[in-house]
């Protein structure tokens, strides 16, 4: 790994832990990231992205391990789903917990996905609690594909701009969304 990528993990760490916002490279799109478990953090996500109350957020988090400390008895067929994807996969799993107003749903659920990407791992593992990732774009706007497609008003607007992969020219896609219930029940949200 280069400089800038250590770098960027101590930075981007600094700013968590400060409740500060992020612009940072996912497995998926270029997100804004915060501790999900601070509501201050989370509302200046939703300030940012201009986005509505009443549309949760996604969280990251590296293990199942990680996992089962934020959402009430996960189904086992969702951590399995979970652990043999080999691409993004969000689970709406019924319930979460210890987490900050605004990411979960209205009805408590939460939307959830292990992050296999090297740069996530390292920062969630050090960060050791999830992160807020949503796109990096204005709410309504499309999801960037790229880092020079992000709006100065977002790149402004955070506490921290990663500087790993903003030249990376791969295409990534928004990860498939599922709600996995307790009783084992799955529904593809967005595939």
């Amino acid at each position: 790994m280069t400089e800038g990528y250590h770098d960027d993990i101590k930075n981007a760490l600094k700013v968590l832990r400060e409740g500060g916002v992020i612009l940072y490279p996912t497995d998926t799109v270029w997100g804004l990231g915060c501790d999900a478990t601070r509501s201050d953090a989370v509302r200046r996500v939703y300030d940012i992205k201009q986005r509505a109350d009443s549309k949760s957020l996604i969280i990251l988090v590296n293990s199942v391990t990680m996992l089962s400390r934020y959402v009430d008895n996960p189904p086992d067929i969702a951590l399995e789903l979970a652990e043999m994807t080999e691409k993004p996969l969000t689970i709406v799993y019924d319930r979460g917990r210890s987490l900050a107003e605004g990411v979960k749903a209205d009805d408590g659920s939460v939307g959830v996905r292990i992050c296999a990407d090297p740069f996530c791992d390292e920062l969630l593992n050090a960060f050791r609690k999830p992160l807020v990732s949503t796109s990096a774009n204005i709410s309504g706007s499309e999801a960037p594909a790229f880092f020079d497609e992000i709006s100065d008003e977002i790149k402004s607007a955070v506490d921290y701009v990663c500087h790993w992969r903003q030249n990376d020219r791969s295409r990534a896609a928004a990860s498939s969304v599922i709600k996995v219930s307790a009783n084992g029940v799955i529904k593809i949200l967005r595939e």
